[in-house]
């Protein structure tokens, strides 16, 4: 089914808010809104026309506990029809309190449980080299507080290491983090060979800028700030 839209960014928190129920971490939500704005309008290579097609950029949504603005974004720009969102973690509905890539078109993974995103980003990246594949980009959409897991930081050493230009994350930092990092996110990507750059994570662009900006023979760490404690 083709959906027309016409939304714009203004139009984001009103497609939000017709998202209803007792599970919806709008606050995560909302913390990751103008990045997920920006990769969609005007960094990734994707088209809900052709969902399948191998040479389309892959969005990993790690932080999947928060997944209104992911919808909303994906209504505005034509991947779902705006009159599901009311249906928001209802019986039966495509659109669950995680988002599932089984369900909702655009959505690569299945997510929501934290950590697990950069490692499944680093594997697909991996997969699309095996195939032949040096076009398409992977990125991965990640918490701050996910960094404390311990899958994240072997998934971010192999892909330093390893040089990965293709693999890109986008740390969303609201210092949820219970332990930090030892001069910062962005040092944490650096000293394991990642191209490493820290934004305000509301100023669209700064975020374009930093998403787009060349980093030969090295994955991309973009830590976009926002405001504190923004669960």
């Amino acid at each position: 089914m083709t959906i027309t839209t016409t939304y714009g960014y203004a139009d984001l928190r009103p497609l939000m808010s017709a998202m209803t129920g007792d599970e919806k971490h709008s606050a995560a939500a909302t913390s990751t809104l103008d990045v997920l704005w920006v990769l969609y309008d005007q960094v990734l290579s994707v088209d809900p026309q052709r969902l399948d097609d191998p040479e389309r950029d892959r969005f990993l949504l790690s932080k999947g506990h928060g997944p209104m603005a992911f919808y909303a974004v994906l209504a505005a720009k034509g991947f779902l029809d705006p009159a599901e969102l009311p249906r928001f973690g209802e019986f039966d509905s495509r659109l669950g309190f995680h988002p599932d890539r089984v369900l909702a078109p655009g959505v690569e993974i299945g997510s929501g449980s934290l950590g697990h995103g950069l490692p499944l980003g680093l594997g697909v990246t991996l997969g699309l080299r095996a195939q032949g594949h040096d076009r398409p980009r992977v990125v991965v959409l990640v918490g701050d507080a996910e960094l404390d897991e311990g899958s994240n930081h072997e998934a971010i050493q192999v892909a330093g290491r390893w040089g990965l230009e293709q693999l890109t994350t986008v740390v969303v930092d609201n210092s949820s983090s219970s332990t930090g990092w030892p001069g910062g996110i962005a040092d944490r990507f650096a000293r394991e060979g990642w191209a490493a750059r820290t934004v305000n994570g509301r100023d669209h662009d700064e975020i374009r800028r930093a998403l787009t900006g060349a980093h030969p023979d090295r994955p991309l760490a973009v830590v976009a700030e926002v405001e504190p404690k923004e669960l």
